[in-house]
């Protein structure tokens, strides 16, 4: 698979396959911490199996998935198998909730409704999608959006509350 390169794009199928590409090469490169934004992060490539299996590989400690949702009941619905990942490997995961007040006291992410974020030693990766209607976005090297992304990140995650639990218990 070609590295990712900077670039925008158009189209669900177009954004969809920057991820599943940014997720793997993220992997790849051990990325220590990989930051990944959305409403409900059920339109990303959780289930495929490349994914799947580059975040297997990835899982090592001190690394962490970091997710930031306003809700995961539709990941859950749409990516049985991810959440059967989450169970064997919660420990190198941190997800959290946000609420609309959250949201506009972390002020602005660039105007971005989704956001993927990876910061290694050689290489940074950052995908940004700006508009969820025609799917258009872009493909980010710059160091620079990488820290300015995920410290936004941390500011809203820092307002936000510990969700997408391991196990659901019941009474």
């Amino acid at each position: 698979m070609d590295a990712l390169q900077a670039s925008k794009f158009e189209g669900r199928a177009a954004y969809v396959v920057a991820l599943q590409q940014a997720l793997t090469q993220a992997c790849a490169a051990e990325s220590r911490d990989l930051y990944c934004f959305d409403e409900s992060l059920a339109d990303w490539p959780w289930s495929d199996a490349d994914v799947l299996a580059a975040l297997t590989a990835w899982a090592k400690p001190y690394r962490r998935l970091h997710l930031l949702a306003a809700q995961y009941e539709d990941l859950r619905q749409h990516h049985p198998r991810f959440v059967r990942w989450r169970g064997n490997w919660g420990h190198c995961m941190q997800a959290w909730a946000y609420t609309p007040e959250a949201l506009a006291a972390a002020g602005t992410s660039g105007g971005a409704q989704s956001i993927f974020v990876a910061r290694a030693a050689e290489r940074n990766l950052s995908v940004s999608l700006f508009d969820k209607k025609i799917w258009r976005g872009e493909i980010s090297l710059d160091a620079g959006d990488a820290q300015q992304k995920s410290q936004w990140f941390d500011a809203l995650a820092q307002r936000s509350s510990e969700s997408f639990a391991v196990t659901t218990l019941g009474l």
